[in-house]
């Protein structure tokens, strides 16, 4: 077709003279150049060869083999590789992301532990209050101060700043040492209202408690321990624990086959660790320990625990924490010592090598608080000699927090008088002078009173033999202490895209709003004594090292 070529020439012609114009300087192109000019050059000698089929195929072989030596063919497409550099990237960034995430976390509950600290130091602050006006009372009606009243006072005001023997050995006698520490210690606190935690779906919660995986079953028990734990002290604590309480979250209150006390014997050791943890966190709460009392099972289930467990694991520290806490109670006191855990707590503390400071202040505390009552007095009277020594080798333990509870005990089984008749036959008395000499004013004070009342005559006061007839409602004493042992080396961590704590809760067990007002009941005060004496009341050691 004569009219499409000489078109065709034409745009060649065109393109020759613009974006073509720089291929002059190419020999080999240089006969292009004279085309459009030729009349007929389908059968001129020099560019016939341009319009047969062989020209066309061999300049498609050879820019195929210029761009494969050019271009280097790779065996993944560069889209493919563009995509996945693009997600490594995305997925290193929420890796990023999810450790921030976790460290953000972690710094949360450290400041929500601080805060709960500060709240113990104020109320202890309160308590050196009250007795510094009651003095000042005193030396209004002309009775003086004395200096070791002085110390004792400054002592219990800096002992939770600074460690026990630290502050005994400070001298705050010395004009303006008190007083400066204190101004020193002082920092402004910014108050703010704390919200209320989102309500949760707690059918939802306790169906998977029960019949879902171990590992899911693990994290749920970390998180609603995790809002106990790291919630503010007051309303937003408390409604918190009515939410628990209100839905029945351990199943108290029911006598199915399946529930979620029963996770106490999981076969998976993190379960039961993590469902130990919770109960204990429970128990730490005045109105916590009531909810779980009314489990007529759940005592003698912490106690199978406590014989089977390792004595060196976090699941048989927790339990003993929250069996230490259950004993405040009267009816659990007793239950616990018909049960004969006396003779075999005074069996785990002939060897304490295996037990970390925790387990030993928390075995201690809970003998001694059983042997405040008659029938705990009676159970070591059939086992004196190996009671007595025991806590004889118990008054120079290291650990000197234990020493208040070893006191209390000795004093309380020291009111038999089959007991102090075997304590002198082993010479207590030259043992408790020995301590006399090494101990701050605090202890000697303590066991001043320990051996009067080991050379007492006095038979066995009636009124103490029926004590056990009196399992009133209890008046207990406000001991909502958390201690920051509940959430210690934690065991479980997510894994990439895995839900934890308040996250896991809000995203997959979300409610209802059905936060209610609740008044929280009114404890009894606490009824203090003096700090020269032994204990004679049910303590944990939580609450004994705020308090006193």
């Amino acid at each position: 077709d004569k009219a499409a070529l000489e078109e065709r020439i034409s745009c060649f012609k065109v393109y020759l003279e613009t974006k073509g114009a720089a291929l002059s300087q190419t020999t080999e192109f240089l006969p292009f150049y004279a085309l459009p000019f030729v009349p007929n050059p389908m059968v001129h000698p020099s560019f016939k060869e341009l319009f047969q089929d062989s020209w066309t195929l061999d300049l498609k072989t050879r820019l195929e083999k210029f761009l494969s030596l050019t271009l280097k063919a790779r065996q993944t497409p560069q889209l493919l590789t563009l995509f996945k550099e693009n997600g490594q990237c995305n997925k290193e960034m929420l890796q990023h992301l999810h450790q921030q995430l976790v460290e953000s976390e972690h710094r949360t509950m450290t400041y929500l532990k601080r805060f709960n600290k500060m709240q113990a130091d104020y109320h202890n602050l309160i308590g050196v209050t009250a007795e510094l006006v009651d003095s000042l009372e005193a030396t209004v009606n002309g009775k003086m101060i004395t200096p070791e009243y002085l110390q004792s006072v400054c002592v219990r005001l800096f002992s939770n700043q600074m460690r026990q023997s630290v502050a005994h050995s400070i001298d705050f006698t010395r004009p303006g040492t008190a007083s400066t520490m204190l101004r020193a210690s002082l920092a402004p606190v910014k108050m703010q209202d704390v919200p209320l935690l989102p309500s949760l779906d707690y059918e939802k919660l306790k169906k998977d408690l029960i019949t879902g995986n171990d590992r899911l079953k693990a994290f749920l028990l970390q998180a609603l321990r995790w809002r106990l734990t790291t919630s503010y002290p007051g309303e937003q604590r408390d409604t918190v624990l009515q939410a628990y309480i209100s839905n029945d979250l351990l199943d108290c209150h029911s006598d199915r086959q399946r529930s979620v006390l029963k996770l106490l014997h999981s076969k998976s050791e993190v379960v039961r660790q993590y469902m130990a943890r919770l109960i204990n966190a429970f128990a730490s709460l005045a109105e916590g320990r009531v909810y779980l009392s009314q489990n007529p099972m759940l005592l003698r289930m912490l106690e199978e625990r406590l014989k089977a467990e390792d004595k060196d694991s976090l699941t048989w520290e927790n339990v003993l924490g929250a069996l230490q806490k259950f004993s405040l109670r009267r009816a659990l006191q007793s239950a616990m010592i018909k049960d004969g855990l006396i003779f075999w707590l005074v069996d785990v503390l002939t060897d304490t090598e295996c037990l970390s400071d925790y387990t030993l202040e928390y075995s201690v505390a809970l003998l001694m608080n059983l042997c405040l009552r008659s029938a705990g007095k009676k159970m070591c009277a059939r086992i004196a000699n190996h009671v007595l020594k025991v806590l004889s080798d118990l008054l120079g333990h290291e650990n000197h927090e234990i020493q208040p509870y070893v006191n209390g005990t000795l004093y309380s089984i020291l009111a038999i008088p089959s007991v102090r008749e075997e304590a002198r036959a082993m010479g207590m008395e030259e043992i408790l002078r020995c301590f006399i000499k090494e101990g701050n004013a605090e202890m000697i004070r303590q066991i001043e009173f320990i051996i009067k009342q080991l050379n007492s005559e006095e038979p066995l006061n009636d009124s103490i033999v029926s004590d056990d007839e009196e399992e009133e409602e209890d008046e207990e004493d406000d001991h909502d202490i958390m201690e920051a042992d509940l959430d210690k080396d934690e065991v479980l961590q997510p894994q990439l895209g895995e839900l934890a704590g308040e996250k896991l809760l809000t995203t997959e067990y979300l409610g209802i709003m059905t936060h209610t007002p609740k008044t929280k009941k009114k404890l009894f005060p606490g009824v203090h004594q003096s700090v020269d004496e032994p204990l004679q009341r049910p303590v944990t050691p939580g609450y004994h090292r705020t308090v006193y």
